[in-house]
């Protein structure tokens, strides 16, 4: 297992943006494919999106499709998720994840390391 850090983050209004960032110290995401998930209150753990250890190919679960946009840096050991016309629906606790185990994104099982989760809140 790795430490993430997650930073951005907050409240927003709707249509508004917001950005997210995840890091870890040294190069223990390089390799990697990483993603991002969240949970709002009473619901459980939700894909959001998810990218390649390359970074040459994306993942995004519906809901968010054509709104955010998750991206990394390989030389900064960062992933980073944009998230443009944010909805109150997308109000959730988000967390950065590294997949360990190949196999499908959404698959919590797979990921060994999870952020500290950064609340998210949109209003309308």
């Amino acid at each position: 297992q790795v430490h993430l850090v997650q930073s951005g983050g907050g409240s927003v209004q709707a249509g508004g943006s917001l950005t997210l960032s995840c890091s870890a110290s040294g190069r223990t995401l390089t390799g990697y494919a990483m993603a991002w998930f969240r949970q709002a209150p009473g619901k459980g753990r939700e894909f959001v999106a998810g990218i390649t250890f390359s970074g040459a190919s994306q993942e995004y679960g519906d809901p968010v499709k054509g709104r955010f946009t998750i991206s990394r840096d390989i030389d900064k050991n960062t992933v980073s998720l944009q998230m443009n016309a944010l909805k109150p629906e997308d109000t959730a606790v988000y967390y950065c994840a590294r997949r360990v185990i190949r196999g499908p994104f959404v698959q919590t099982d797979n990921y060994d390391s999870w952020g500290q989760g950064t609340q998210v809140t949109v209003s309308s």
